[in-house]
């Protein structure tokens, strides 16, 4: 596996142009969404369990996220708190390699082995996290 930095390729979609649209884009939605006052989102999976879910608890580790609140934001979802950093982090790149029409960061030459180690610590992560929300789970009601 190797990090190439490459110039975009004419025809070829527009990786940072697009997820900074789509995280931007995000953003203002939820801010729209609260700005109006709607109500928050209720867990569907709790609901009908009672026991929370994979994600049980970003919503509210986000706002504490953009509160500045990190530690608070950490405990509520450690998946989400770290997946907000990634993000930001992301926004960071794509906006500064937007501005400045530096070249694009790209991952090539993924071995068979690689591309495993990376689902299973994905899928690793994702079972801890839910390991650790479903230790809380009185937090989340």
């Amino acid at each position: 596996m190797r990090v190439c930095p490459r110039r975009a390729q004419p025809g070829e979609l527009d990786q940072e142009l697009l997820w900074l649209g789509v995280s931007l884009g995000g953003l203002a939605a939820a801010a729209i969404w609260l700005g109006l006052g709607l109500a928050w989102p209720r867990c569907t999976f709790l609901a009908l369990t009672g026991h929370p879910c994979l994600t049980c608890g970003a919503t509210r580790a986000t706002v504490q996220f953009l509160h500045g609140h990190f530690a608070a934001a950490l405990r509520w979802n450690p998946l989400a708190f770290v997946s907000l950093w990634a993000i930001s982090l992301f926004d960071v790149y794509a906006a500064a390699v937007l501005i400045m029409r530096w070249p694009r960061l790209r991952v090539v030459g993924l071995t068979k082995k690689e591309r495993t180690l990376i689902r299973v610590a994905v899928i690793s992560l994702l079972v801890l996290n839910w390991i650790y929300v479903l230790t809380r789970s009185g937090v989340y009601a």
